[in-house]
């Protein structure tokens, strides 16, 4: 009899063993519903890299747009710029982006999107969980005074796409003077040009 027990628990732990580690595979980067991209580019001697999430479309309809019409992604407020951890940008030479200089370093992305302008923010906060980070002991999201640590914004004017970009999309396109740094996402798309000094 205790070795029928036996058997049973035994099999009883090695399914609940097997559950954890097909539980623990799910939460692999590569199976996130928003899974991580890069984009990456060398401009003379200066390599320029970008790691962000790339959420979906999934069927909504209104990412970017007013806070009343309930877009996803509402106008004037402060944006990750993908999903999960926030995105972060590194340079390992300095490098002009919009015409003014990014000195060689790691920084988070941020952007506030508008209407009619957005903004760009290379920010000095690194170890975000978006835009901000969660609290241990409260198990608490604290929003990080983003502001205060902003090295570099830019502004630039949206441009409409011809074809939908279903998943979130930074790109690091070649262009005879350097590249250019563009973020898609349905119907929207937002470029800075980059050059090395």
């Amino acid at each position: 009899m205790n070795r029928i027990y036996r058997s049973v628990n035994l099999a009883g732990l090695a399914f609940l063993l097997l559950l954890g580690v097909a539980a623990a595979q799910d939460l692999h980067p590569s199976r996130r519903p928003s899974p991580m991209g890069t984009a990456r580019i060398t401009l003379d001697d200066t390599y320029i890299r970008v790691v962000y999430s790339r959420p979906y479309k999934r069927g909504r309809d209104n990412i970017f747009g007013t806070e009343d019409s309930g877009a996803l992604v509402p106008f004037d407020k402060i944006w990750r710029t993908g999903a999960n951890e926030a995105t972060e940008v590194t340079v390992t030479g300095d490098v002009m982006i919009g015409g003014k200089k990014l000195p060689a370093g790691t920084y988070s992305l941020f952007t506030t999107p508008g209407e009619k302008t957005w903004k760009i923010h290379f920010n000095s906060a690194l170890g975000l969980s978006g835009t901000g980070s969660f609290d241990p002991e409260t198990r608490k999201f604290v929003a990080a005074d983003l502001p205060a640590s902003d090295v570099l914004v830019l502004t630039a004017a949206p441009g409409v796409l011809e074809e939908e970009v279903d998943q979130f999309t930074i790109a690091l396109d070649s262009v005879d003077d350097g590249a250019d740094l563009c973020l898609r996402w349905i119907t929207t798309e937002v470029c800075l040009p980059v050059s090395t000094p």
